[in-house]
């Protein structure tokens, strides 16, 4: 069995990350070699976010505080949360999310999830959407007919 004590992770910091979202992980899955679930530690510093307000299509998502008193928002509002609170995000638009650190005290946080082998995130308040694997994000506003592209030229001859 492979241990891993939450508390005593090393963390990395994003160094493309912006102003705002200045936050360590630690991406525990791997350590643990773990390959269905993933499980990330993320330690914020005041006045920082993990990531833009967003939903995923293909995962569930529970969220657990180890320290601190982040502020969680959701499609219900915003509330801080406290040490052992534990939040569940669903697949889907009642599962959206963004966790913000407004105190003056570090907080430590846990997100724990399935892991599939692609994932799409949509992220509402910028109106885009990501896919994971490759990492790359779209303009939702830019979103094409499925039959764009496919007329005539494609078709198969009947000759």
């Amino acid at each position: 069995m492979t241990e891993v004590n939450l508390f005593d992770v090393d963390f990395q910091r994003d160094k493309h990350a912006v102003r705002g979202y200045e936050c360590a992980a630690a991406r525990v899955g791997p350590l643990l070699g773990a390959e269905k679930l993933g499980l990330s530690v993320y330690e914020l510093r005041p006045g920082q976010s993990i990531c833009p307000y967003h939903y995923e299509l293909g995962q569930e998502e529970w969220l657990i505080v180890l320290v601190g008193s982040p502020t969680l928002r959701t499609p219900h509002g915003e509330h801080e949360l406290r040490a052992w609170d534990c939040a569940f995000f669903p697949a889907g638009e009642d599962g959206a999310h963004k966790v913000s650190n407004r105190s003056n005290e570090v907080v430590r946080v846990c997100i724990w999830s399935n892991r599939v082998a692609v994932t799409t995130s949509v992220y509402p308040d910028s109106g885009k959407i990501g896919v994971w694997p490759p990492g790359k994000l779209f303009r939702l506003d830019a979103a094409a007919d499925y039959w764009d592209g496919e007329g005539q030229r494609n078709a198969p001859t009947t000759e």
